[in-house]
């Protein structure tokens, strides 16, 4: 399979990127696919709810009224969870959400996701240009010239460019992530993908598992 770079107009040029269809998956990986994303939406939860039980509650442990002969239910003190105000039997207490996946399931993931991308014709290829001065009309141009203007969009360049980045970050629908960075998440949850010409060297090292 051969994807030939664009330059910044959505033209070709003669530069092009080939992937070796016989290191493609044979099988589906679905079920590691949804372990990653579990992983990961399980890593953005902090794990600090708390809810106070009652013996951690201040207040009077003074009984308040006998234990037999009212017709009523046992209850204690004040701090009863039947009160407002009281404890919370059984509440939420601080954990981890922790959940560890072997670094090669998740290489394999975003390989698995590369391909269908691949296979569907949702990833471009653009060629590396330098931006002297933030501006984010010049990024608009370059999704209009792609026909990717409006579409939910996922760009992963190779290696940090600061003004690339302040020139799309108020863009909706569009995020900007370094190579490094990339994950399964943002691969399956942006339909299009382009990836910069620096970028590539890492990408097929994720086909090449």
């Amino acid at each position: 399979m051969k994807l030939i770079i664009l330059d910044t107009k959505g033209n070709f040029t003669n530069k092009e990127v080939e992937f070796d269809e016989k290191i493609f998956l044979k099988k589906s990986y679905n079920h590691s696919l949804y372990l990653e994303i579990k992983r990961y939406l399980l890593a953005q939860r902090h794990g600090k709810h708390k809810s106070k039980e009652r013996g951690e509650l201040s207040g009077s442990t003074r009984k308040l009224h006998k234990q037999k002969g009212t017709g009523g239910s046992r209850k204690g003190n004040i701090k009863n969870p039947i009160f407002r105000g009281g404890g919370r039997v059984f509440g939420p207490k601080p954990r981890t959400y922790f959940l560890k996946l072997n670094k090669y399931t998740k290489n394999i993931t975003k390989k698995f996701i590369i391909e269908q991308k691949l296979i569907q014709n949702q990833i471009k290829i653009i060629e590396d240009f330098e931006l002297k001065t933030p501006k984010t009309k010049l990024i608009l141009e370059l999704l209009e010239s792609l026909q990717l203007k409006n579409k939910k969009l996922l760009i992963v360049i190779g290696k940090e460019n600061k003004n690339l980045y302040l020139s799309s970050r108020n863009l909706e629908n569009l995020k900007l992530l370094n190579v490094n960075e990339l994950d399964c998440f943002s691969l399956l949850n942006f339909p299009y993908i382009i990836f910069f010409e620096n970028s590539i060297k890492t990408i097929n090292k994720y086909l090449s598992i």
